[in-house]
């Protein structure tokens, strides 16, 4: 599904050069979900914002799908981020004009689907996230919880390739992250979405299946959860940012 191929990113000019990603290389198989980790400064959101279009590598190439998003022309930049990314914000970026239905079917609207196909294709998302019976209302109107599911289903709603999550639970309570976590637990296993996603917290990594941790802009470990427990791997992350350097407990 995503294939990053050594891929660098320099900032500054030629008398202040600063190496953000340093030859990174790794696969990201569908239905899988991936965290990365590392410190801040260790080029996590920079690799981030490459994957997604935001930014562009200095070397290398990102593929999504078999297409190189490096070669990507502008035009088409947009309508590439529509079609195969799908986006999980902090603060879940909900338009309060808009209903939840709206918000939720909003990518397919733009991607001049029918109104049927639209309104069928939102209404088995939700009912898979539990959120059918509050479509006509508008974010206001409806939980925290409920918000994080609209944003959720959002992001896989156009039958998006892959999830980007950065710092997804970084503004929330210890509750309300515990839920989110939850939810992209489920879309990852019962509906098959590919996520991949940016945390410093070890709880919140704990729940992918396998972590990428980042120093200094290089691959320094990985970890596959395999048949453990969540609390077996919890504590192996622990030990991974030890290694890490510095505090745990400001990483974590």
């Amino acid at each position: 599904m995503l294939q990053v191929k050594n891929i660098e990113k320099y900032y500054g000019n030629k008398n202040n050069v600063t190496k953000a990603l340093d030859r990174i290389s790794f696969d990201v198989a569908d239905a899988e979900f991936t965290a990365i980790m590392g410190a801040s400064g260790s080029g996590k959101t920079t690799l981030l914002n490459c994957i997604s279009t935001i930014d562009t590598v200095s070397a290398g190439d990102i593929l999504l799908d078999g297409e190189n998003i490096a070669e990507l022309p502008a035009a088409k930049l947009a309508q590439f981020r529509r079609e195969k990314l799908g986006f999980v914000f902090q603060d879940f970026n909900l338009l309060d004009t808009l209903t939840i239905e709206e918000n939720i079917g909003l990518a397919l609207f733009i991607n001049h689907r029918n109104a049927d196909e639209v309104k069928n294709q939102v209404g088995r998302i939700a009912q898979k996230l539990e959120i059918d019976g509050v479509l006509d209302k508008f974010p206001y109107q409806v939980s925290g919880g409920q918000k994080q599911r609209a944003a959720c289903a959002r992001a896989i709603v156009a039958g998006q390739s892959l999830v980007l999550a950065d710092e997804p639970t970084g503004a929330l309570d210890s509750k309300a992250s515990k839920n989110l976590l939850e939810i992209l637990t489920k879309m990852n296993r019962d509906m098959g979405a590919t996520i991949l996603m940016v945390t410093h917290d070890a709880y919140s990594a704990s729940y992918a299946g396998r972590i990428l941790f980042l120093k200094d802009g290089r691959i320094f470990n990985e970890l596959l959860r395999g048949e453990r427990t969540r609390s077996v791997f919890y504590h192996e992350i622990l030990d991974v940012l030890a290694l890490l350097g510095g505090d745990v407990s400001d990483v974590i």
